[in-house]
């Protein structure tokens, strides 16, 4: 069984929403029955691999534990700079032996969702060393660490966020209304993708991308427009499920492939990702910059900041050379953007005019096409 596909998966589902959806009309808090069904759906997803659920039970206690001693500690010490560089470090070990997993015949921490629980574990130890994050307690955590409509592939929610929701008790009107918005989605997601990216990933069986230029391309647009309607069509069916659950989690795309630049794609695009990219990565790092002046300009520290950023977020796909240069060559456009927006007179002196937006769409949709193409690996296979 795998989260989102096949019959026994949307049976089970099925079965486990119908009391949350009973307790919802009645008003009643629906978060704890909500871990209950996390912890049921996660086990019978991994039931067939057990060294998996071992390793997921080592992550448990490992981050949670963690967390409890970190949390009391930065309220008793303050924001000791050193005991947070210990405490993310500590928070993202699993993570790193993960992905040296992938280049070593080591398997450490190879689990289902691992990439995404590590999100929302160093956003609680971020925010907690921000002051943000004064107590938090063991369901809570556990609640959002195991949420299962999310578990595996996101959208990354928020810990603060997400605690709202899980004490939230709705009226049975407020609910009916989340009720409507979730079977929306969810139907949405169902056709995205056993439909529409069943369709495009016709198409790109069709394609060969080492057949010339023109194939290459029309490779990276079948690859991009299957990846979205495969993804958003999940994350979709993702938000459904946890509307039904009593979780306002947040979308993932906004019509990503009607950006007019990069800085405008990665907003539409995969957008909690790219919003705890920039958060808790790309904004630190410039301000750290800024305030250290290790940059001649702000202008060459956003440039340096979008680099780091998109590197760091290629290699948490995989460290495969593919990954990497993928993610490169996001934070080459990012920052070639940055510069072009700020310094160009042709940018300032036209951006608002109709045929101006209209080429830079075509201009950016391209771009982001060859971007997918790379990001396929079929080039380096």
């Amino acid at each position: 069984m795998s989260f989102f596909s096949g019959v026994p998966f949307f049976t089970l589902m099925t079965l486990l929403l119908l009391p949350a959806l009973f307790l919802g009309l009645r008003g009643k808090a629906i978060g704890p029955y909500g871990l209950f069904a996390s912890l049921v759906m996660i086990l019978a997803v991994l039931a067939g691999t057990p060294l998996q659920l071992a390793w997921l039970g080592a992550y448990l206690l490992w981050e949670s534990l963690l967390v409890c001693l970190y949390i009391p500690l930065r309220q008793k010490k303050g924001p000791v700079p050193w005991y947070y560089a210990l405490a993310l470090f500590l928070s993202l070990i699993p993570l790193l032996l993960m992905k040296w997993s992938e280049v070593t015949t080591l398997s450490l921490f190879s689990f289902l969702g691992l990439s995404y629980l590590t999100f929302r574990v160093a956003q609680i130890i971020i925010e907690t060393y921000d002051g943000l994050i004064s107590s938090l307690s063991l369901p809570a955590f556990w609640a959002f660490l195991l949420f299962f409509p999310t578990f595996s592939a996101g959208p990354i929610d928020r810990s603060r966020r997400f605690e709202e929701d899980f004490r939230r008790r709705y009226t049975r009107d407020e609910y009916l209304t989340l009720l409507g918005d979730g079977l929306e989605q969810l139907l949405i997601g169902l056709v995205y993708k056993f439909v529409l990216s069943a369709l495009a990933f016709r198409l790109l069986s069709l394609c060969e991308p080492k057949g010339g230029l023109l194939l290459a391309l029309a490779y990276g647009w079948c690859y991009g427009i299957y990846m979205f309607f495969d993804f958003a069509g999940y994350s979709r069916m993702a938000v459904g499920c946890a509307y039904i659950l009593g979780v306002r989690t947040p979308g993932n795309f906004h019509l990503p492939f009607l950006s007019r630049d990069m800085k405008d794609f990665w907003n539409r695009w995969h957008i909690t990702l790219s919003h705890w990219f920039r958060d808790y990565l790309f904004s630190r790092f410039l301000m750290r910059g800024i305030k250290g002046k290790w940059f001649k300009s702000r202008l060459s520290g956003a440039c340096w900041a979008f680099l780091l950023n998109m590197l760091v977020m290629g290699a948490w796909h995989g460290l495969t050379l593919y990954y990497l240069l993928y993610g490169l060559y996001h934070g080459v456009l990012l920052a070639a953007t940055e510069v072009y927006q700020k310094k160009c007179p042709f940018y300032k002196k036209y951006r608002n005019c109709t045929w101006y937006g209209l080429l830079s769409w075509f201009v950016t949709l391209n771009l982001v096409m060859v971007g997918f193409l790379i990001f396929s690996g079929a080039l380096f296979t």
